[in-house]
């Protein structure tokens, strides 16, 4: 791990403008470069490190992916799990509130995340917790 103090960094730095513009737009770019100072020889010294910026005032570059005027926006998919406030009962057996019941306090509508169902119940764990995370499938909603 290379460390160095911020004088010997400052002397460091280089700018110049760059010279090569091929193309017809008006945008300028500057170009920072930091030579690596290292002090250990199995390293190659002339190693540089170069930075490029344009203007500010330089265009953003167009979207890619842009929908047509005429498509219509993708509906949102169905909400996963149950409602929030709904009561269900805990199927999970090592949970504390196995065959229990509490209400749903949030449901995390992400498909990728395990345990999404938020559930809080009354009485609280030897822990001191009254709340825990459920998968869809150690739920059951209570009519």
């Amino acid at each position: 791990m290379a460390t160095c103090n911020m004088a010997s960094a400052a002397s460091g730095f280089v700018l110049t403008p760059n010279v090569s513009s091929s193309t017809s737009s008006s945008a300028r770019s500057n170009m920072v470069c930091f030579p690596v100072k290292n002090n250990n020889s199995s390293y190659n010294n002339s190693r540089l490190v170069v930075v490029r910026a344009a203007e500010e005032g330089a265009a953003p570059p167009a979207p890619t992916a842009a929908p047509a005027a005429g498509e219509a926006p993708k509906p949102k998919p169905p909400p996963i799990g149950p409602k929030r406030g709904t009561k269900v009962k805990i199927l999970r057996r090592e949970s504390y509130w196995y065959k229990g019941t509490g209400s749903v306090v949030a449901v995390d509508q992400d498909p990728k995340s395990r345990y999404p169902v938020v559930v809080r119940f009354d009485k609280v764990n030897y822990a001191n917790v009254s709340t825990n995370n459920y998968a869809l499938d150690e739920i059951e909603e209570v009519k």
